[in-house]
């Protein structure tokens, strides 16, 4: 290892110091790489095995490198989605004393997906919805920190699945800018139209690539993100004005950013001078307001709409238990012990890697749903728990370690090619049973 080898870590890990800094990236031997699905990109990105972690190495200059380390740390303190940043090594050179890349390190998220790992012929129009939806209400939370991104993309955000829809994480923050106060218009509707353009671009290359279903309109998908931030966007930050007799109009206000998954930590209320109309407009919005009554109720740490839909089956626990006046504290740790573990430990240490717990739970509930539906009265829930785990689980591809590189294409088999799919792949054949693109 060259004496002039420079690690800046987050936290200590010694398992850095076994890494071949001295070889380039793309000549790192097997025995430290990770084989995962990888494709074009702006700079060399491999994945490597970290003290039994799995991390993302990318090479660039040391300028940039340390710049995204110091990004990705203070998003971090802000609680905005993004991955975990690990280590910048500088100083690299190889044998011959010639000097290397700096490199990035950063944490694998596990169980996130790559936007083209989430399907494995062909996107559908319900899919390509979802995620842009989820890309919105990123982006509404990096603008609310004053985070201006510069590059937003799909290729660029990790996501994670999140009971039915999907919660992205940003994972490129090399051309971000942080702002001490909120953007400006201006800012965040130049975000919008690079996010608008390069969405258009990535479902237009799947179209081209035989990859888009019948009925996916790229301009439209990109459109509806432009939608859908505006909407989230003018419910966190809108002024409203009513009459000083409606009052309840505070109240309300603050349950519809709750029931949108946000809590208010600070608001401006403002009186007319005749004292005939009250106006109030949200000035500190903080995300994750099921996600942290979920944790502070059972320790559980999920996806926000994970979180609720936990928390509304623990409600209805309470209720049929009858402990509607019991210590909510305490009915949340029998819900706990008596529900959720029991359904996550039944699931066999094999397919473990399929989903998280939460999302598990969840498809669950779904499936007890569905299948209570079609027999015309309530199933036991252990006889729903051995139908989904043999019926729908085992079909399913494993998850924990699925993912791409930042601004990474994957390398898929074509539709003509289905006989022989990629790594990770599900065959798709005529004696399936399942559709694989129904379980995405």
């Amino acid at each position: 290892m060259a004496e002039s080898l420079s690690i800046t870590a987050s936290a200590v890990d010694p398992g850095l110091l076994q890494l071949p800094w001295s070889t380039g990236l793309a000549d790192w031997p097997s025995s430290h790489i990770v084989a995962l699905p990888k494709g074009i990109s702006r700079h060399l990105v491999r994945f490597a095995n970290l003290s039994g972690r799995v991390v993302a190495i990318k090479e660039t200059t040391e300028e940039m490198a340390r710049r995204e380390y110091d990004m990705l740390g203070n998003l971090d303190r802000l609680a905005a989605p993004c991955v975990d940043r690990v280590a910048v090594i500088a100083g690299r050179t190889d044998a011959s004393g010639r000097p290397l890349p700096a490199a990035l390190v950063t944490a694998h998220l596990k169980f996130s997906l790559p936007y083209r790992a989430l399907f494995t012929q062909v996107l559908r129009p319900h899919t390509a919805t979802r995620l842009v939806d989820a890309l919105a209400v990123l982006l509404v939370r990096l603008h609310n920190v004053g985070f201006y991104w510069g590059d937003v993309s799909l290729s660029n955000t990790l996501f994670r699945r999140d009971a039915g829809e999907f919660a992205a994480y940003l994972v490129d923050a090399e051309t971000g800018e942080l702002h001490g106060n909120r953007l400006t218009p201006g800012q965040r509707a130049h975000d919008l139209d690079i996010a608008r353009t390069n969405i258009a671009g990535e479902i237009m290359d799947l179209e081209a690539g035989g990859r888009l279903e019948g009925g996916v309109d790229a301009i439209a998908i990109a459109d509806g993100l432009v939608s859908s931030y505006h909407s989230l966007w003018g419910a966190l930050t809108d002024k409203e004005t009513f009459a000083v007799d409606e009052s309840w109009r505070i109240t309300e206000r603050v349950h519809r950013l709750n029931a949108l998954g946000f809590d208010i930590g600070e608001m401006s209320i403002k009186t007319a001078s005749d004292g005939t109309q009250v106006s109030i407009q949200p000035k500190v919005v903080d995300a994750g307001h099921h996600q942290r009554r979920l944790l502070r109720l059972t320790g559980l740490d999920v996806e926000e709409n994970q979180a609720r839909r936990l928390l509304n089956d623990l409600d209805e626990f309470r209720a049929r238990v009858s402990r509607l006046g019991a210590d909510e504290e305490m009915v949340a740790h029998e819900w706990l012990t008596r529900v959720f573990e029991p359904i996550v430990m039944a699931i066999p240490f094999d397919l473990r890697a399929k989903l998280e717990p939460a999302e598990v739970f969840h498809q669950v509930l779904e499936h007890r749903w569905y299948m209570s539906q079609a027999r015309g009265r309530s199933v036991p829930l252990a006889e729903v728990v051995t139908s989904y785990i043999d019926d729908v689980l085992r079909h399913r591809r494993d998850e924990a370690t699925v993912m791409g590189p930042p601004t990474d294409t994957m390398s898929l088999a074509t539709i003509a090619d289905a006989a022989a799919p990629a790594t990770g792949e599900v065959p798709t054949t005529d004696t399936d049973v399942i559709d694989w693109r129904d379980l995405v």
